[in-house]
């Protein structure tokens, strides 16, 4: 079975308090005392202490185009993607030119070269490695990034694969957009990366698990998650469709996953929730009938840092990596993501 070696999540350098952002964004959103109001009261209900932001909080208000916007996000991503494999690849005594297989991930910014590509210089990876870059996933990609790589790793059990995701979501700033979609984003969405060393079945070094895998896609739900791209870059849609979309599919899905691998609910002892934010959390736990308090590291990390896409699942993996997991543990880690698609990923601590 593929192990997950090491995971390293890092964060961008400027940390502020949900207040100080909501003081910074709120005039650049709306000018109207009501809708300013509406939003203050979403951003403070939105169960977040802090976030981390790719620029100084008062930079945002002079962002000029998409190309400038996305000129950074190259930059801060590359950035942050090295720290972050840098560091996993350290913590599991492996080396840059260890690695064969790089999946990357990110729904905040473009790049050709994508970010991966940018990398094998800068780390010394080797001329031959292999690469797949990754757009469009959104929250999901953070658990659907861990089921490809073990995909190719079960192929390819003497090698090491990596998932990188790095989400700039500060980035997608959009001044004068007074839908309430964008007063939920601008008060959830956090900035941050991350990288996972995964190793295959013939390899020595240790780590949970991936026992199994499952992708599900639910139709005619394409306008509760997403992008709208226009000229100014990237328009949020986002509606609380997402929690009926919990409230309808999950128990199902989950069900039907776990008895595939002769388990139940009652077997999970580990929960790896994607933080999507406190409606989704609470979505997810009624659904699956669990206490609130199952999702524990889930909530932590929201509040810590916000939900930071495609990272948050990873963020909340090594926070419970770090916590200490009892030998024989069963993990369950989920995310869910724009179509609207969800990806489960079984996990065993041996």
């Amino acid at each position: 079975m593929t192990r997950i070696a090491a995971v390293a999540p890092v964060l961008p350098a400027y940390e502020y308090t949900q207040a100080e952002i909501t003081a910074e964004l709120a005039p650049l959103i709306t000018s109207a005392p009501g809708p300013r109001a509406v939003l203050e009261r979403m951003h403070a209900a939105s169960g977040i202490g802090t976030r981390f932001t790719a620029l100084p909080i008062e930079r945002y208000r002079s962002l000029g185009s998409f190309r400038e916007t996305n000129d950074i996000f190259i930059e801060v991503a590359t950035e942050l993607a090295e720290r972050a494999l840098r560091a996993a690849l350290a913590g599991c005594g492996l080396e840059a030119q260890d690695v064969d297989f790089v999946m990357f991930t990110s729904v905040t910014g473009i790049s050709a070269p994508s970010i991966d590509a940018l990398l094998v210089q800068r780390l010394g990876l080797r001329r031959d490695v292999k690469r797949l870059p990754s757009f469009g996933l959104g929250c999901v990609a953070g658990a659907a990034g861990l089921a490809r790589v073990n995909d190719y790793l079960v192929g390819h059990p003497d090698q090491v694969g990596v998932l990188l995701s790095v989400e700039l979501c500060s980035l997608t700033l959009q001044p004068d957009d007074g839908s309430m979609g964008n007063f939920v984003a601008t008060g959830l969405f956090g900035d941050g990366a991350s990288a996972v060393v995964l190793v295959g079945d013939n390899r020595p070094e240790s780590g949970p698990r991936i026992v199994g895998t499952r992708s599900s896609f639910y139709p005619d739900t394409k306008d509760v998650i997403g992008w709208n791209v226009g000229g100014t870059g990237f328009e949020i849609v986002l509606t609380a469709g997402v929690a009926e979309v919990i409230t309808q599919h999950f128990p199902a899905e989950t069900d039907a996953f776990l008895a595939d691998n002769g388990l139940g609910i009652a077997d999970v002892t580990t929960w790896v929730a994607h933080p999507g934010g406190p409606r989704v959390l609470e979505a997810f736990a009624a659904a699956l009938e669990v206490p609130a308090s199952a999702f524990e590291k889930s909530w932590a990390s929201l509040d810590r840092v916000g939900n930071l896409s495609s990272s948050a699942v990873l963020h909340v993996l090594a926070d419970t990596i770090d916590a200490g997991v009892a030998p024989g543990s069963t993990g369950l880690l989920f995310a869910l993501g724009p179509g609207v698609s969800a990806e489960f990923v079984l996990l065993e601590w041996p």
